[in-house]
Formats: structure tokens, C-alpha cells, sequence
């Protein structure tokens, strides 16, 4: 879960995460903090990276797991759950450890955050780079990738055993990510 701490400029903002041990985002002059994320959460998350790492090994790209990420056109620093970013690494003029060009955004959506994190598309699509958008639930075996397509954007949602990131030339295999129960943890 999201809740504002106050508002502030981006000084106050590097100030504050800086004091803290726990996600942040800065919203335009407010600073935002991120909850805690539960093991299924987590898991998921680890599974993707994997994955991704293993995929990338030997191409150009790297996987980051909670990046902060800068849009400068809608002023946000986000954190998303992973990034792909294919090529050098560029970072924002105001901010050396947040990244601005990644290629994939990745959410795994919560139940408690699902509609926060889908609204911060809105943002990451801002992002020239930004090739597709994943979005994977914790609690289901379910997925949407959205896709540039020139200017605009094609959404593929998918249930099924696996969903294509073609910028990445990468077919996951869901079945894979949940495994043994949504998110990596088994029920029952």
C-alpha cells in the first residue's frame, strides 16, 4: 500500500530516502511510500529475475530488480519490481541512481496495490525507451503485456502457459513462475 509522507522538492526527496530503509516514490512534489511486499510477492519476483538473468546471459541487457526509474516529462520517480534496459545505462540528470531508459517495465500487482501500479503506466509509456510494459498477478496465474507499436500501444493479456516480451526475443513460460502455487507459494 501507497501513502503520502509530504510534499516536497527532490532534494527533500533524496534526503528522505536516504534517512529510510523502505521504498519511496516522488510524485511531482510528494513523496510516496511503497509498503512492504509479501514472500508471494517476493518469489514471483525472484523467479522473473532469474529468468531474465538466465535469458540475457551473454546478450546485451541487464535485469534490475527495484530500480528507482525517472520520468522527467511527468516528473515521477517510480520503483518499479524489475526493469530490462538493453544498451548502456542512462541515468537522470537530477538523480545518478535513477535509471531513464529501461526497455521492459515489469509489476507484479498485489491485491492491495493492483490499481496504483496499473496507473503508473500512464508514466512509464512517457519513457521513449520503453518497448513493453509487463504486468504479472501475484494471486493468479495471469498476465498483460503492453506493447509500442510506433506511437501507439497494443495490449495482449494472457491466462495461458506463456506470453512473448518480443523486445527481448523471450517467451516465459508461466507455468514456470507459478510453479508451485500463485507466485511461488503453495496453498493447501
Amino acid at each position: 500500500m501507497e501513502a503520502a509522507l509530504h510534499d516536497a522538492d527532490y532534494a527533500a526527496f533524496l534526503r528522505s530516502e536516504a534517512e529510510r530503509e523502505e521504498r519511496l516514490e516522488f510524485h511531482d512534489g510528494t513523496i510516496v511510500r511503497r509498503g512492504g511486499n509479501s514472500i508471494a510477492h517476493q518469489r514471483l519476483c525472484t523467479r522473473l529475475t532469474g529468468l531474465l538473468l538466465g535469458h540475457l546471459e551473454g546478450r546485451e541487457g541487464q535485469a534490475l530488480a527495484a530500480p528507482k526509474l525517472r520520468v522527467e516529462a511527468t516528473n515521477r520517480t517510480l520503483a518499479p519490481d524489475l526493469v530490462v534496459v538493453c544498451g548502456p545505462i542512462s541515468r537522470s540528470a537530477i538523480d545518478p541512481e535513477a535509471l531513464t531508459n529501461p526497455t521492459v517495465v515489469i509489476e507484479v500487482l498485489s491485491p492491495s496495490s493492483e490499481s496504483y501500479d496499473l496507473g503508473k503506466f500512464a508514466h512509464y509509456r512517457r519513457l521513449p525507451s520503453v518497448a513493453e510494459h509487463l504486468t504479472l498477478a501475484q494471486d493468479r496465474p495471469s498476465s498483460t503485456v503492453a506493447r509500442r507499436v510506433g506511437a501507439l500501444w497494443r495490449f495482449e493479456e494472457g491466462d495461458g502457459a506463456s506470453i512473448a516480451l518480443e523486445s527481448l526475443e523471450l517467451e516465459l513460460d508461466l507455468d514456470a513462475l507459478y510453479e508451485d502455487g500463485f507466485g511461488g507459494i503453495a496453498h493447501g
